[in-house]
């Protein structure tokens, strides 16, 4: 019998360890896998991981990153670091692209503004200079939140690129909206920049939570673990994600890489 872990990776927050463990908790009891971790890092990845990653024993390992959606981080770093993880290993889609968390999105929005043709939702993420997925992910979110209820608008604005969120204001149409943060869970950003950019303190714009630890989010890891399973028993075409994985070695020179 192959013996699997379950690894959930986010950055080395309070809140972030806090939404973490609770999946982790959930994932653990529902017998996902044999175990289920978790591993968090700040500003070197692959160093803030290699202990864990390391102490990670099984045939199959499931790296999940808990992220709204792919950053330079997840891309790069996180994938380089895998090396230090022994047996096969599958790195799986970041949470926040599930089709589950436009539920949760839509919850965490109705929670403060009921959908009527009169309000409107700002869905804000994080966003990318250069980087394509922030911006793939929030318009995806935004179209089936169109499509799935009755909110008149729902525009997307992001921290770092344009649409900026200290526009969002001017560019709703309506006089109620609620900001919906499209995080995996509360962050500097979050807590701080955003509701600064968006002046709540002037009225009209109510804030809603992030994706946080949502049950839906929990199925939502689950479900990936469960595709990447299939992908892995057909030898399917390798997923994006995987590909990474793939792709990205530390290397011996940086006094990180495995020799």
């Amino acid at each position: 019998m192959t013996e699997e872990a379950l690894v959930l990776v986010g950055t080395d927050t309070p809140d972030a360890r806090d939404v973490l463990r609770t999946h982790a908790n959930r994932l653990r009891d529902r017998g996902v896998a044999e175990s289920v971790r978790t591993a968090f890092y700040g500003a070197d990845p692959v160093a803030d991981l290699r202990e864990t990653f390391e102490s990670v024993s099984a045939d199959a390992t499931y790296v999940v990153p808990m992220r709204a959606a792919h950053t330079h981080e997840t891309t790069d770093d996180v994938p380089a670091a895998l090396s230090f993880v022994s047996g096969d290993v599958r790195y799986c889609e970041p949470v926040g692209r599930s089709s589950a968390a436009t539920g949760v999105l839509v919850e965490r929005a109705t929670a403060r503004v009921p959908a009527s043709s009169a309000t409107t939702v700002v869905l804000v993420a994080f966003g990318s200079s250069s980087l394509p997925y922030q911006r793939q992910t929030a318009e995806y979110h935004a179209a089936r939140i169109r499509d799935q209820t009755d909110y008149g608008e729902v525009v997307t604005s992001y921290l770092v690129q344009n649409p900026a969120v200290e526009c969002a204001r001017y560019n709703v149409s309506n006089d109620r909206a609620v900001a919906v943060p499209l995080f995996a869970y509360r962050t500097e950003a979050t807590d701080d920049r955003i509701p600064a950019k968006l002046e709540l303190d002037r009225g009209g714009i109510e804030y809603a939570d992030p994706l946080g630890a949502h049950p839906r989010i929990t199925r939502a890891i689950r479900a990936e673990v469960e595709k990447q399973r299939v992908l892995a028993v057909e030898d399917a075409t390798v997923s994006f994600a995987a590909s990474l994985a793939q792709a990205r070695r530390p290397v011996a020179t940086d006094g990180r890489g495995a020799l």
